[in-house]
């Protein structure tokens, strides 16, 4: 009897089965299949006779990632500029999503959300040349058109590392908090108008309406894209911090991250069991930073948890 109400059901919703079978297909070979090579960062390959032939190197190719001198500079640079990046970039997103919530003219408001999202569609090459236009040590804009007519003497930016956290910082945010303002504007537009309406009558002023009605609706999505943002506090954006600052060697102290600092030992020792060991310990890492957050949220309050 049961066999017979499955089938019947398999039949009623054939359709929808039929739309699952590409996406389940993309799924096994994009996510599910590559996972064979996780078996690369247990080994020390050798071309010459393949990956599963090659001898196993254990743990030594994790122990490569903590054994360099440079080992604490790469994991402060990621999980510090990562730390900022979400604080920082959460906020600007919440505010400027806040701000388009309180446009009127819906010609402004439409346009000003095309605008803001321009960077985070541009391309690392051209965001990279657009940086390079304003640092130029010899015609950048800063040095020609703000610290010349001041009187100060022009800084050969890409030879001191100390301003570069703020730069990487301002890069960042530009290019992605129009991304994230769109998914909170998407959650504020959902909020019952009628809670606003209520708390005019109240007596409530703007900042009472963002305090007690906007920000208690949207705590649900912001707890979920903080969880999820530090899921990857591990891995940082490769484009931002190799090709922004040109990987001049001497900005190395402030730019170098995990990520950057595998493809560059990849690149001068060909070393991919070393790579694969560094993303399968990110994976692991960033999976349990995800299942801590989730727990701690899911303690305090259940409903705002992810899982």
């Amino acid at each position: 009897m049961k066999k017979k109400t499955t089938l019947k059901r398999v039949l009623r919703f054939w359709p929808l089965y039929l739309m699952l079978i590409p996406g389940t297909i993309y799924l096994i070979i994009n996510n599910y299949i590559p996972l064979f090579g996780l078996v690369i960062a247990f080994k020390k390959v050798d071309y010459s006779v393949g990956i599963l032939k090659s001898p196993w190197a254990g743990f030594s190719n994790f122990t490569y990632l903590f054994a360099t001198k440079d080992a604490w500079i790469m994991f402060r640079n990621t999980i510090g500029y990562n730390i900022v990046f979400i604080i920082l970039g959460n906020l600007l997103g919440l505010v400027t999503a806040i701000a388009m919530d309180t446009i009127k003219n819906k010609f402004f408001k439409n346009f000003s959300q095309v605008v803001i999202l321009i960077p985070y569609l541009l391309s690392i090459i051209i965001v990279t040349y657009v940086v390079y236009a304003f640092l130029n040590p010899s015609n950048g804009f800063i040095n020609n058109s703000i610290l010349k007519p001041l009187g100060a003497k022009g800084v050969n930016w890409y030879n001191v590392p100390k301003p570069w956290p703020v730069i990487l910082t301002i890069v960042h945010l530009w290019m992605s908090f129009g991304y994230s303002s769109i998914l909170y504007y998407s959650t504020l537009i959902g909020i019952d108008k009628t809670y606003y309406e209520a708390a005019v009558v109240d007596g409530a002023g703007t900042w009472r309406q963002i305090t007690h009605v906007t920000l208690p609706c949207m705590k649900g999505t912001i707890i979920i894209l903080m969880i999820l943002a530090i899921g990857r506090i591990c891995y940082s954006d490769f484009g931002l911090f190799y090709q922004i600052p040109m990987h001049s060697g001497l900005l190395y102290s402030t730019t170098q991250t995990i990520d950057t600092f595998v493809f560059r030992a990849l690149l001068e020792q060909n070393n991919i069991g070393r790579s694969s060991a560094a993303g399968l310990f990110q994976s692991v890492l960033g999976f349990i930073l995800v299942v801590t957050a989730n727990t701690v949220v899911s303690k305090l309050d259940k409903e705002s948890a992810l899982f």
